[in-house]
């Protein structure tokens, strides 16, 4: 790339800076300020949502990797580790690098398949905590709303009975 070339990139660079309103996210903005329009509301750029099912589909591929890499990729440690020791007791200085690379694979390996479990953990706890937060609201939401109504005492005209409570029992 020529001097040239470079100071005409930089210099359209700072024109397109100077010219924008700023920083433009999740649409282009049409002349009124805003990213997508002016009839635009957060609500219409979308909602960040997560299922309980999405949770354990990442945990169930953290730990699906986690066994793989336990499985596969540990293979050429012994054979490395083996093959490390044979050279250098012939006096080969390979056997010393080999060792070494060995051991970096190692803790490298040991490094990803703990970040893969702690994933896996993470999204089986995330999954229970939120479960046990959704059935206490719901809980706290649905007696409260029962509560509420039972001593309202705008339900019904005065003098009749509260229908939250149900039709009253005849005596026989």
């Amino acid at each position: 790339m020529a001097w040239d070339e470079w100071e005409q990139l930089k210099a359209g660079a700072l024109e397109r800076q100077q010219s924008s309103a700023g920083m433009q996210l999740n649409g282009v903005d049409d002349g009124s300020g805003r990213p997508g329009g002016a009839q635009s509301t957060p609500s219409s750029y979308g909602v960040l949502k997560v299922s309980q099912k999405d949770l354990a589909a990442i945990g169930k591929s953290a730990h699906t990797l986690f066994d793989d890499l336990w499985s596969k990729a540990r293979v050429s440690v012994p054979s490395s580790d083996s093959a490390a020791t044979d050279l250098t007791s012939q006096g080969f200085a390979l056997g010393g690098a080999l060792q070494h690379v060995s051991n970096r694979w190692e803790a490298q390996l040991k490094s990803l398949m703990d970040a893969c479990s702690h994933i896996a953990n993470h999204m089986h706890v995330t999954k229970k905590l939120h479960a046990n937060d959704d059935d206490y609201i719901a809980r706290s939401a649905s007696s409260i709303s029962v509560l509420d109504a039972g001593f309202d005492e705008r339900v019904g005209a005065p003098g009749t009975p509260n229908q939250v409570y149900g039709e009253p029992k005849k005596k026989e």
